[in-house]
């Protein structure tokens, strides 16, 4: 899963002094949706609240093309596509869908992009408008990959993948950082060095994550996380090396050692 557009912020090194509110407004997805607690092997691992759910409302769509979505695109509908994966592997069963781009900017922008793409939502195809009662197909879903303008930011199309039950599906999990307040290192003015903000598994479709908890708070100066230190529910399986490295502390910037020179 992925964010599609034209740079990739995600992608570089961020070497930044970490404070309460730069984790909050970077990381936190949802402040006004409260979580539920999910038990596994006497851990309790967070989820989103069903009550907090929203259905994504789609009609269908015949034909594709750049001008056929430029035209829905300007009637103020976002084509899409929801296809199935079954254990991971992209499958059949292609519908041609429209969403409304309202409903869609509102998600990402309350959410985040990457909590967008790892929430799971309902999806109601309606067969004669918006508004129809008439819906041929209700399913559960997944956002699999949301394209952007590259100057605007403004939605070009999504695409959903369905998420029944019994299905396994490949998910970037948000990591969420906590406990900067008390870790001794970022206490003691050093720096946290964020390598990865999101880590790929494996999830059955029920026990999918909202983001990940890592805690800083007994990190020092020079000490590190990698994927393996990560709690998650053990129904969840790494697609990643274990030993790749999360983020770690600094003693100072590159840039503030030059200038003591």
């Amino acid at each position: 899963m992925f964010l599609q557009r034209t740079t990739l912020p995600w992608k570089s090194l961020h070497l930044r002094r970490y404070t309460q509110s730069t984790a909050a407004a970077v990381l936190l997805h949802d402040a006004d949706s409260p979580l539920t607690l999910l038990e596994g092997e006497g851990e309790s691992f967070p989820r989103p609240d069903p009550k907090y759910a929203e259905t994504i409302v789609a009609i269908p769509r015949s034909t594709s093309g750049k001008s056929i979505a430029a035209k829905e695109r300007k009637a103020g509908r976002l084509p899409s596509i929801v296809f199935e994966q079954e254990d991971g592997q992209h499958g059949g069963n292609k519908r041609l869908i429209s969403v409304q781009i309202n409903q869609i900017r509102k998600l990402v922008n309350h959410l985040g992009r990457i909590f967008f793409l790892s929430r799971l939502f309902d999806l109601e195809v309606r067969s004669a408008g918006f508004d129809s009662d008439d819906i041929v197909e209700k399913v559960r879903v997944l956002p699999r990959r949301l394209h952007l303008h590259a100057a605007t930011d403004a939605p070009l199309n999504v695409t959903f993948i369905r998420a029944p039950s019994h299905a396994f599906l490949k998910v970037d999990v948000p990591l969420l950082f906590r406990g900067e307040d008390v870790s001794p290192g970022l206490r003691k003015g050093a720096y946290l060095n964020t390598i990865k903000r999101t880590v790929k598994y494996l999830c059955p479709a029920d026990v999918i994550p909202p983001y990940i908890d890592v805690d800083l708070s007994e990190m020092d100066v020079g000490q590190k996380l990698v994927m393996g230190d990560l709690k998650v529910h053990p129904a969840l399986k790494l697609l990643q090396s274990k030993d790749e490295p999360v983020c770690n502390i600094v003693g100072s910037r590159v840039s503030d050692q030059k200038k003591s020179k």
